[in-house]
């Protein structure tokens, strides 16, 4: 039977990614996005052109800080499910706008979850960030380990929001599954993105900017993962979870350059920059729970992302021959 489900920030990376493959299924989508200028909006909109048209798609433009605007649709429309996706993202750009992000990543989060309280529905997915666990010196990161120490504005409003959730989980009954995303990559990934960025500038035969000495290491998520688990999640529909969502395993910011670089079959050019505040030095997702709760197993090693996403790059700038 199809459900009715509410995406929030469908037009972005990881929401159209979802949009596509809640379509497939055969459920009607109903997609909200403001299309802010954070990246170029006509990305967003390429990213649902494809989508229109089809049955059991709609967009709404709308911003989830216009709580009126929230309420409406909620009332108005019976879904079965809530997916919020739609957040300011970035560890650096919320340094230099932590208001902003508090705005649209914390009261737009608790606009929705009013309405979802007040109107429906009961089943409610939220996309957290593994930025929650911070300066956490304990690897991989479980979901119980204490997130106490977030070092940026954005890691901060993530936490909020899963406080957020878990409040409406106790007072209101909502079934709630906070997901915290390690490093999504892939198709359509945001152009401010490190893979999306390196990739551009590897390409033009331009430097690769590494901050500290590249030896960060990261839990790099190919999409298609992250969708699996987000589905799971959504069928699931628990009670309260908090649940990793990553690749199981961690790549060096050197290391990851080079790959693109054997990839795109080009020489790279290295500019080290002094570390950025916020940064944390290693993220790696325990993904037991997920295993356990949701079936979820990451599929796509980094290597192999890496070279589907350095051939979508080509596809869509034209690039036939290594430039």
């Amino acid at each position: 039977m199809s459900a009715h489900i509410l995406v929030t920030g469908g037009a972005g990376f990881i929401g159209s990614h979802l949009v596509a493959r809640l379509l497939e299924r055969g459920d009607r989508v109903c997609v909200v996005d403001d299309f802010n200028d954070f990246y170029d909006p006509a990305i967003k909109r390429r990213n649902v052109a494809a989508f229109a048209g089809r049955p059991g798609f709609r967009l709404v433009e709308g911003d989830i800080r216009d709580a009126a605007r929230v309420e409406q649709l909620l009332a108005a429309s019976r879904f079965d499910a809530v997916v919020h996706l739609a957040a300011r993202a970035g560890v650096r750009p919320s340094l230099r706008q932590p208001v902003l992000y508090e705005e649209v990543n914390c009261i737009g989060t608790l606009n929705l979850l009013e309405a979802a309280r007040r109107h429906g529905p009961q089943v409610f997915i939220f996309g957290s960030s593994s930025s929650v666990y911070g300066i956490n010196r304990k690897v991989p990161f479980a979901e119980d380990d204490p997130v106490e120490q977030p070092i940026s504005p954005y890691a901060t409003t993530k936490r909020t929001g899963e406080l957020i959730c878990y409040n409406y989980h106790h007072l209101y009954g909502l079934k709630i599954a906070c997901l915290r995303f390690f490093t999504v990559y892939g198709p359509r990934q945001r152009p401010e993105m490190a893979i999306h960025k390196f990739t551009d500038l590897l390409a033009r035969g331009e430097p690769v900017p590494l901050f500290g000495k590249g030896d960060s290491r990261r839990d790099y998520t190919y999409v298609d993962d992250i969708i699996d688990g987000l589905i799971a999640a959504l069928d699931l529909a628990p009670g309260f979870e908090i649940i990793n969502l990553g690749g199981a395993e961690t790549t060096a910011l050197s290391e990851l350059v080079e790959m693109l670089a054997a990839a795109l079959a080009v020489e790279p050019r290295i500019e080290y920059l002094p570390e950025q505040p916020g940064d944390v030095p290693i993220t790696f997702a325990d993904v037991s729970k997920a295993s356990r709760l949701l079936g979820y197993q990451p599929k796509v090693p980094i290597r192999e992302g890496l070279e589907r996403f350095v051939a979508w790059y080509r596809q869509r700038h034209g690039v036939s021959v290594p430039v």
